[in-house]
C-alpha cells in the first residue's frame, strides 16, 4: 500500500497516465491545460485527470477516481468534466478499458473541416485504425456532449469531434494514445501530399486483403462479422474530389461541393476590400496581358504589335524611372 490507500498496481497506473500526458503534451497535441485521459482500475473505478491542469506536467497525486456516472470517489483536484465521454464510451463498450482525448492539430484539422478521413491510402492505417468516425459538435462538457459518440463507438475506436479534437481508446493506456498519434500522423501526410498534388488510391481488392489479415494479428474489424470486408471500402470524400478549383475571392469560401444540400448560413458574405488605384507599371502589365493574349482565331490582338510592344515598354521605363526619384 501507498498512502490513503493507494496499491502499487494503482500507483504504476497513475505514473503511466502522467507519462502519456507527458507524451501528449511534448507532441503538440494539447496546448496548455486542454485533454483529458482515463483508464478503468476495476469494474466501478476509474482513474482519470483532473481539470485545469496541463497534462505535461501532472503528478502522480494530480489525479482523480470517478465511478461509472461520474462522481468523483477520490482526488484533491475536481475531475474534468469531460470525463462523462470517456464513460460513456466505457459503458457502451466493456472491453474498453482507457480513453484519451485531446486537440492533435493535423487531425483536428480534418474535424474543423469536417472532412472525412480517406480510406485505400496507407496500409498501416486500415490495419491499426480501420473505420474513422466524425461525430455531430454539441458544447463540451455535458452528457449531450458524450452521447454524440454513440452511433460509431462500437464499429471504431478513433473518432473525430466535429470542431474539437480526436478521441481514441482502446484496452490499455498505451494501446489508446498510439491511436492518437497514428490519426495525427496519417493526417499530417494526407495534408503533405495534397500539397505536392495528388494522393493516390489502392482499390478496394486490396483493401480487403488486409481487413483479412487482421485476425490473424489479434485485430478485430466489425466489417469482418457483418460481411461488409468487400462494400466500398475506400468510399469517398472531398478530400479524395479535392479543393483544386479554389481561388481567392474577397468574401467567405464555401467549396461548391458542400453548397449540394443548400448554401451554410453566413456564406458568402462580402468582406470589404479596399480601393485601389493601379500603378503605371500595373496598368502597363494589365496591357502587355491584353495585348499577348490570343484572340478566337488563334491570333495576337492589333494590327502592330511592334509598335504596341514600344509603347508597353516606354510606360514600364516611365514608371521604373519615377520610382527611382
Amino acid at each position: 500500500m501507498i498512502g490513503n490507500g493507494t496499491t502499487m498496481n494503482e500507483w504504476k497506473m497513475r505514473e503511466l497516465m502522467c507519462e502519456i500526458g507527458r507524451r501528449i503534451y511534448n507532441k503538440g497535441f494539447a496546448a496548455a491545460n486542454d485533454g483529458n485521459i482515463s483508464c478503468k482500475l476495476s469494474d466501478d473505478r476509474v482513474l482519470c485527470t483532473p481539470t485545469r491542469v496541463s497534462k505535461g506536467f501532472l503528478k502522480p497525486d494530480d489525479l482523480c477516481i470517478v465511478d461509472l456516472e461520474g462522481k468523483q470517489i477520490l482526488g484533491k483536484r475536481k475531475r474534468s468534466s469531460e470525463v462523462l465521454l470517456h464513460l460513456t464510451i466505457m459503458k457502451a463498450r466493456a472491453e474498453i478499458r482507457s480513453v484519451v482525448h485531446c486537440h492533435p492539430p493535423h487531425a483536428t484539422a480534418f474535424a474543423v473541416a469536417q472532412e472525412p478521413i480517406p480510406k485505400c491510402v496507407l496500409p498501416e492505417i486500415e490495419i491499426f485504425l480501420g473505420e474513422v468516425a466524425i461525430s455531430p459538435y454539441e458544447t463540451p462538457g455535458g452528457q449531450k456532449f458524450a452521447d454524440t459518440v454513440l452511433p460509431y463507438v462500437k464499429d471504431t475506436e478513433t473518432i473525430l469531434l466535429a470542431n474539437h479534437g480526436t478521441v481514441t481508446y482502446g484496452t490499455d493506456l498505451e494501446d489508446a494514445y498510439f491511436k492518437t498519434e497514428i490519426i495525427d500522423a496519417y493526417c499530417r501526410i494526407l495534408l503533405l501530399a495534397k500539397q505536392l498534388g495528388k494522393v493516390n488510391y489502392y482499390n478496394d481488392d486490396k483493401a480487403a486483403e488486409l481487413i483479412k489479415l487482421k485476425p490473424n494479428l489479434g485485430i478485430s474489424d466489425p466489417r469482418l462479422t457483418r460481411g461488409l470486408e468487400n462494400c466500398d471500402l475506400c468510399g469517398n470524400s472531398l478530400f479524395r474530389q479535392g479543393y483544386g478549383d479554389f481561388s481567392p475571392e474577397p468574401k467567405v469560401f464555401i467549396h461548391p461541393k458542400l453548397l449540394e444540400n443548400g448554401q451554410p448560413s453566413g456564406a458568402g458574405v462580402a468582406c470589404p476590400v479596399p480601393s485601389q488605384q493601379p500603378s503605371p507599371a500595373a496598368t502597363a502589365t494589365a496591357t502587355a496581358a491584353s495585348a499577348s493574349a490570343p484572340s478566337s482565331n488563334g491570333h495576337a490582338h492589333g494590327p502592330d504589335i511592334d509598335s504596341l510592344v514600344q509603347t508597353i515598354t516606354d510606360q514600364v521605363m516611365h514608371a521604373l524611372n519615377g520610382a527611382a526619384r
